[in-house]
C-alpha cells in the first residue's frame, strides 16, 4: 500500500525569534516594573491592542507574566511574545 502525500504545511513559529540581549534588556525591565510596581502599556505578537496594567507575577518555570489591568483581571502572557513595554502618557 502506498502512502498518500500530502504537501507539509510550514509551521508557523509560535514565537518571535530575539537576540540574547534584546530578551536580557526586557527582563530586566520587567523586574523593575514588578518591583516599583509601576503600571505600563505592553505589546504583544499577535494582538492588536495593547494591554495596560502591572505585572503581578512573573513564572519562571512557564515563561508566564501576568498582568493586572485596571478592572483586575490578570492576563497571562507569555514572555517571548512582549514586544515592547511603555510607560503610559496620562
Amino acid at each position: 500500500m502506498a502512502k498518500s502525500k500530502t504537501p507539509t504545511k510550514k509551521k508557523e513559529p509560535k514565537h518571535l525569534d530575539r537576540d540574547e540581549f534584546e530578551l536580557e534588556e526586557m527582563a530586566y525591565t520587567l523586574i523593575d516594573v514588578i518591583e516599583r510596581k509601576k503600571t505600563k502599556a505592553f505589546t504583544f505578537h499577535k494582538r492588536e491592542e495593547p494591554l495596560t496594567g502591572t505585572v503581578t507575577k512573573m513564572d519562571a518555570n512557564t515563561k508566564l507574566i501576568h498582568i493586572k489591568d485596571k478592572y483586575m483581571n490578570i492576563h497571562k502572557v507569555h514572555f517571548l511574545d512582549i514586544l515592547k513595554i511603555s510607560d503610559i502618557d496620562y
